[in-house]
């Protein structure tokens, strides 16, 4: 019997997919994308239409080799990656590659949104053709991501120290966070006060309640949109004022409002929702969440994860309506199912993320998948059986008070309580008061109103006063952040994770919780977006990284994958707007004076040797003629390169024309301070610890040493980091060094405060000698987590410094509970020590798969 080749993206849901398919199917995954854009060049030709240059990634050589083996003895291909985007461009590489191994016409492409064995044999049975509309719009964003990175990075590189790249989507939600903390920075908060009372009924029940002045003489006060409205209580003077009318003043109940509001559930989630929601209900990160919902999917348990669709299957409606009406009674079922409409440019053959079937409940998974499993699971269950039940029923009672003699003071309370739960007898009960946050808080509700009626009086038992100040919006959270990408119509399901990833990569943005905070470096970096904006506004041309232009490029990308446009004349009409900003972006040293230092320049002989700091080796002589070079080519200086051109003529200043060096305005560097070169030649005379590596990076403290040694020699100024270093390294080796003591003093290095460590840190480490067996590796996106580099660094750290941070301390700790077994005193000394409660150990991989 002749057998099939089936290709799918992952070895998991290959082997998921076999269970499924006949004997006459060979599963196999091609972990991803075999093919790309070389890594070292650009790989598009621009002059014929913008052609692009595929090769076989690293990991694609070894994957293609064995998948044409197999297609030897295949007569079909069943191509099968994901049904979106990347995964049409993954089949379609896929067949480019394999097409000389087997005929073009028997290659099929299947797609499926869920990995259920009624799912997958229904997609075999109707296998289609590649679509090619989808993989040009692929092919379209990967050369725009790839035209942008490759020409725009290199200009940014030279503008700003340390910015390493420029990303059409990135650069823009990098300017959300930074437009934000600016508009923080720039707040300017008001003071005022919020007037309330405690009061009670006249006669039973006397339970006391909170009412809040919420208008004086019919008009509002408290502020509104982060704002002090006009009649807000600004100043002291006006609340005493308020304050004496109100302690001679009856309070009466002028109004009861009472009505019932309904509150709908929301939509089934897509990828945007379902990373908002684990990142606020669960604390997962974006990535985090996405990697959880892979698993989840490829093990059948939920539809395809990557989706900006609201629609589902009319089966799985049905199914759930079954078992609302089952589980929860007919009450809780709407009389017609319910229907969420998906933005424009959704693609309504996905669906919405949902459980493949809704009887699998998170009780019945118990035990079956890990803690983060189950907890996303059972997010994406609830959220979306609620999806198919009745509005939940929200009785909401106002009261209304009145005081004052001179004055009209409207004071007012709000409690509600859920009168019927709909929806939530599924998703959990929600509070009944709608939480805003916009700042406002004249909408604040309290817990419990007793029966009241109009015209009837209350004793006042405390006149409440609070000052407080208005607040500014709060930073982007990554879930916030993904949120308005979505309204402002950049970025797509596929890629939040990823630009959450790339900010943090590149340290563009740092975190405080879980608040996204712009570095400095990321701030520089919009700056530079921002004035390149304006010199293209004054010429009325378009700014690459505006957040409308970035949506109408999705647009466009949406309307080339529906057949409506063509992707090389999409390229067409963005290119320009690429070089454009290129042009206005660079920031050129001044021509003349780039031309009288390189003048100045000629006259110098004796060149510093070439100095080695790390990986990288200064050559001031070498430096010169590639920028001479440059500009002998026509090429116009940095800004960057004419101030690292000027530095290096007031480094050699003594071997300038006096003319030429008072003309430039030249100055002789600062030299070192005295003492830097005798901690240098201190610390040669001592016995470096051996070089330890944490993560990517490795500490050298001799070649450290050696290399500062060396600037210092070629009349470089260290930097206060390197300084600073330098004395820590002088108290790191005190024990080697003759007259510490004299020294410290000498040095002012008994000056500076000693860290006061805690008392449990040696302890703890000393504990975590008796480990023999650590956990291997993991790897999380680029980052890798060693549990071993990771102690052996905090103990040298500890014996360099004496102290180590509270939040090593409490990583170190943390670390210590997942060993407790390998610890025999553990147990004694955990309470005294402060040490969690012991974990189980993470298992080896071989214990995994048995």
């Amino acid at each position: 019997m002749s057998k099939n080749l089936v290709i799918v993206e992952s070895p998991a849901k290959a082997k998921k997919i076999n269970q499924f398919l006949g004997s006459e199917y060979v599963v196999m995954a091609s972990v991803g994308h075999v093919r790309d854009l070389p890594p070292k060049k650009l790989g598009v030709d621009v002059e014929k239409e913008f052609e692009p240059e595929y090769v076989d990634t690293v990991r694609g050589k070894k994957v293609l080799k064995e998948l044409k083996t197999a297609a030897k003895s295949c007569d079909k291909v069943f191509l099968a990656p994901d049904p979106d985007r990347e995964g049409e461009a993954i089949a379609w590489h896929l067949l480019e590659a394999l097409k000389d191994t087997v005929a073009e016409e028997n290659f099929y492409r299947v797609t499926y949104n869920e990995i259920t064995k009624s799912a997958i044999l229904a997609a075999f049975q109707s296998p289609e053709k590649i679509d090619m509309d989808r993989v040009n719009a692929q092919q379209a964003r990967r050369i725009l991501d790839r035209l942008v990175g490759f020409k725009g990075s290199p200009v940014v590189r030279r503008q700003i120290r340390g910015a390493n790249s420029v990303g059409r989507v990135q650069t823009v939600a990098l300017r959300l966070v930074c437009e934000r903390e600016k508009s923080i920075l720039n707040f300017k908060p008001e003071s005022y006060f919020v007037v309330g009372a405690k009061v009670r009924k006249q006669q039973e029940p006397l339970d006391p309640f909170t009412v809040k002045l919420a208008r004086i003489n019919n008009e509002p006060i408290g502020i509104k949109d982060r704002k002090l409205l006009p009649g807000a209580i600004k100043t002291q003077e006006q609340l005493d004022a308020i304050q004496a009318e109100l302690d001679n003043s009856a309070l009466r109940v002028v109004d009861v409002i009472e009505k019932t509001v309904q509150r709908k559930a929301r939509a089934p989630f897509i990828t945007s929702t379902l990373q908002q929601s684990a990142s606020g209900a669960l604390g997962y990160a974006p990535a985090r969440a996405m990697s959880i919902a892979q698993k989840l999917y490829e093990n059948g348990l939920i539809t395809y994860m990557r989706t900006d669709s609201f629609s589902i299957a009319k089966s799985a409606q049905d199914e759930c309506r079954a078992y609302v009406t089952a589980q929860y009674g007919p009450e809780y079922l709407p009389e017609k199912p319910n229907f969420y409409k998906s933005k424009g440019a959704a693609q309504e053959a996905h669906e919405a993320i949902r459980p493949t079937d809704v009887n699998v409940t998170p009780v019945s998974l118990d035990g079956k998948l890990d803690a983060q499993e189950l907890k996303l699971y059972k997010l994406i269950w609830q959220r979306f059986v609620a999806s198919q039940m009745v509005p939940a029923q929200i009785a909401r009672r106002t009261v209304e008070v009145e005081a004052g003699t001179e004055n009209t003071y409207l004071f007012r309370a709000t409690a509600s309580e859920v009168a019927f739960p709909g929806y939530m007898k599924a998703s959990g009960i929600e509070a009944a008061a709608d939480k805003k946050n916009n700042g406002d808080e004249d909408e604040s509700e309290t817990e419990k109103i007793p029966p009241l009626v109009q015209g009837e009086g209350l004793d006042c038992l405390d006149w409440l006063a609070e000052q407080k100040e208005t607040k500014p919006v709060s930073r982007y959270s990554e879930a916030a952040l993904i949120k308005a990408l979505e309204e402002n119509g950049v970025g797509r399901p596929s890629t939040y994770a990823a630009i959450m990833s790339k900010l943090d990569e590149r340290e563009y943005v740092s975190k405080e919780k879980r608040s996204l905070v712009p570095t400095p470096l990321g701030m520089d970096l919009i700056d530079l977006v921002l004035k390149t904006e304006e010199k293209l506004k004054s010429e009325n041309k378009v700014d690459l990284f505006e957040v409308h232009f970035t949506a109408d490029m999705e647009t466009k990308l949406d309307q080339i994958e529906a057949g409506q446009v063509e992707w090389t004349q999409m390229m067409t009409g963005f290119y320009p707007s690429l070089l454009e900003w290129i042009d206005n972006a660079r920031e050129t040293a001044p021509v003349e004076q780039v031309g009288k230092c390189l003048q100045a320049l000629e006259t110098v002989t004796e060149w510093a040797a070439p100095v080695k700091s790390g990986k990288r080796t200064y050559d001031d002589q070498k430096t010169v003629g590639e920028l001479r070079d440059d500009v002998a080519e026509g090429k116009k200086l940095s800004k960057r390169q004419g101030e690292m051109l000027f530095s290096i003529c007031c480094r050699y200043i003594q071997q300038v024309p006096a003319e030429l060096a008072q003309e430039l305005e030249l100055v002789e560097p600062e030299k070192p301070r005295d003492d830097t070169m005798q901690k240098l030649e201190i610390l040669a005379g001592v016995k470096c610890e051996e070089p330890r590596t944490v993560g990517k990076r490795t500490y050298d403290d001799a070649q450290f040493c050696n290399s500062l040694k060396e600037q210092v020699q070629t009349g470089k100024r260290l930097s206060d980091r390197q300084l600073a270093y330098l004395d820590t390294l002088l108290t790191k080796y005190s024990k080697q060094i003759e007259n510490f003591d004299e020294l410290k003093a000498k040095f002012g290095l008994a000056e500076k405060e000693e860290v006061e460590a805690d008392p449990t840190t040696a302890p703890v480490l000393e504990l975590m000698k008796s480990v023999v067996e650590w956990a291997p590796p993991t790897k999380r996106g680029k980052r890798e987590f060693n549990d071993q580099t990771f102690f052996e660094s905090l103990s040298s750290q500890f014996a360099g410094k004496g102290a180590l941070s509270e939040r090593q301390v409490a990583a170190l700790k943390k670390m210590a509970s997942r060993y407790a077994s390998q610890i025999p005193t553990y147990a004694a000394v955990q309470e005294q020590l402060g040490l969690p409660a012991p974990k189980a150990p993470k298992p080896k991989k071989e214990d995994a798969k048995e």
